[in-house]
């Protein structure tokens, strides 16, 4: 079992991979280095000495700077390596294409065909409330439902309750409709009733324009202002869906229909090493069979940018990216925050030092892949293959943001844990076995074994083959707790 391991050829630094006392040595590319100070696992050491000001270097690059003079087998951390980012920067589209030469072998998953040509992994019914003052009513609403019908032809009903839909301007009532269309109009709901107030600035009538072209059997829509008894017209309208929709069956689909959204969270020293490498490898496979994945967290691609925009698939798309980052640096700046205020206290705990440090492990799960279309936030999938996507780093607002892109599942990364679950499966793959043995209540996949005795192949197909049970109906953790929820992006004015 590997007890450290060096992750790239350029690299000044090494990360451990089991807890290490002072006084303990390892040899490493011929050279016998003792460690200095206890260091715990997925932090990194000075594989040899690094002068005040040089780079430290992991993943090939440098991930910040030494703020003093760094003796071989001492610990490299927040301590004594600093950040160098700072604000927006000027881009020259530099193409570095890298598909690998994956072959094609035309797996399949039992999903629900849709009338629209679209393809869902679930059949669930759901209520979308157009604004915050009716969540509790959609839920008096479901409660009432399921005492007078059995639920046991579909997969699930639920109420996705949020906070907006009125008193809001510009881009934040823009985005409020966008993630709701997203929800409205997702394949893994088979049908939904749109509930509303009636004086709320997102209003029914308008919202239903937006959503453009839809199946009128399968999606009803309540304004509670306007009935004497909205608990009897809601459920009276739901029963209308559920008889439409209980007789769904799955079939067999193509692997090439199946979008996943790439999203990492509680990330330690291994995430860059086991479960992000993990989800890359899957990118890349997935695309090669057709299908399409979409990676986010803008704020932690910050100090990896370079590497996702010489991989743009023109000069077009590249400038989407430089956009994409910028206009979220821009963000940062206007609300008077450095753009480096990143990782989190439990991410620096893990081993991750620096901003770059997490955005070069964070971009990992993107894989090799050309990018191939970048979304503003709210916009829904348009092109098969790796997406980009424009939301923030923070977990539920960025796995809605993922969902209501039109991904099935989210696939998870984690080295510390975590419960929750957006609206469509959350799939949580752990980087380190202790983890997952701990957590099995929240973990459903263990990239762990990666640095014990398995290889990337084997964990791959393992990998895939737990994916495609997933699509096919098997439940991940966070559906088996009823943890669902949704949090929709807010940058402006509340009046």
């Amino acid at each position: 079992m590997k007890t450290y391991i060096k992750i790239h050829d350029k690299d000044n630094v090494f990360v451990l991979l089991k807890d290490y006392k002072a006084g303990e040595s390892i040899e490493i590319d011929g050279i016998k280095v003792e460690i200095k100070q206890d260091i715990p696992k997925g932090h990194k050491v000075a594989l040899r000495k690094i002068k005040k000001d040089d780079p430290v270097v992991k993943y090939g690059l440098p991930i910040g700077y030494s703020l003093q003079d760094i003796e071989t087998g001492e610990h490299v951390h927040v301590h004594n390596a600093k950040t160098r980012l700072s604000g927006t920067i000027e881009y020259s589209f530099q193409q570095k294409l890298a598909d690998k030469d994956i072959s094609k072998d035309n797996k399949t998953f039992m999903g629900y065909q849709r009338n629209d040509g679209s393809v869902g992994i679930r059949n669930e019914l759901w209520i979308v409330p157009t604004v915050g003052c009716v969540n509790g009513t959609g839920q008096m609403i479901i409660d009432t439902f399921k005492k007078e019908v059995d639920l046991q032809s579909i997969d699930h009903i639920e109420v996705y309750k949020h906070n907006y839909g009125c008193s809001q301007l510009g881009d934040d009532h823009e985005n409020t409709k966008r993630i709701l269309r997203g929800l409205v109009k997702h394949p893994n709901c088979g049908g939904v009733l749109v509930l509303g107030l009636g004086c709320e600035n997102n209003q029914v009538a308008e919202f239903r324009d937006f959503l453009g072209a839809i199946d009128e059997q399968r999606i009803k829509f309540l304004i509670t202002q306007e009935v004497e008894d909205e608990i009897e017209a809601g459920v009276k309208l739901l029963k209308e869906i559920f008889g439409v929709m209980k007789d769904d069956k799955r079939t067999e689909v193509p692997l090439s229909e199946l979008k996943v959204g790439l999203k990492c969270g509680g990330s330690d020293g291994l995430s860059g090493i086991t479960a992000n490498p993990l989800l890359g490898e899957f990118s890349d496979y997935l695309i090669a069979q057709g299908g399409t994945s979409v990676l986010t967290e803008v704020p932690e691609m910050f100090g990896a940018e370079t590497i996702l925009m010489e991989r743009a698939k023109d000069e077009e798309t590249f400038e989407k990216i430089v956009h994409l980052i910028n206009d979220f640096k821009d963000y940062f700046i206007a609300n008077n925050q450095p753009v480096y205020e990143n990782p989190s206290p439990g991410n620096k705990k893990g081993g991750i030092t620096t901003l770059e440090d997490k955005s070069l492990g964070c971009t990992q799960k993107a894989g090799h892949s050309k990018v191939v279309d970048v979304l503003k936030y709210g916009e829904v999938l348009k092109k098969r293959g790796l997406n980009l996507l424009s939301a923030p780093g923070n977990d539920l607002v960025a796995a809605t943001a993922l969902a209501a892109a039109g991904c099935h599942m989210v696939l998870f990364t984690t080295g510390r844990g975590t419960p929750f679950g957006t609206f469509v499966p959350t799939m949580k793959i752990s980087t380190n076995s202790e983890l997952y043995n701990r957590k099995k209540n929240w973990i459903d996949f263990n990239a762990g074994t990666l640095v014990e005795d398995q290889s990337m192949q084997k964990v791959l197909e393992a990998f895939i083959a737990y994916v495609i049970q997933v699509a096919s109906g098997e439940l991940v953790n966070n559906e088996k707790s009823q943890f669902r929820e949704i949090a929709i992006f807010k940058t402006g004015v509340t009046l």
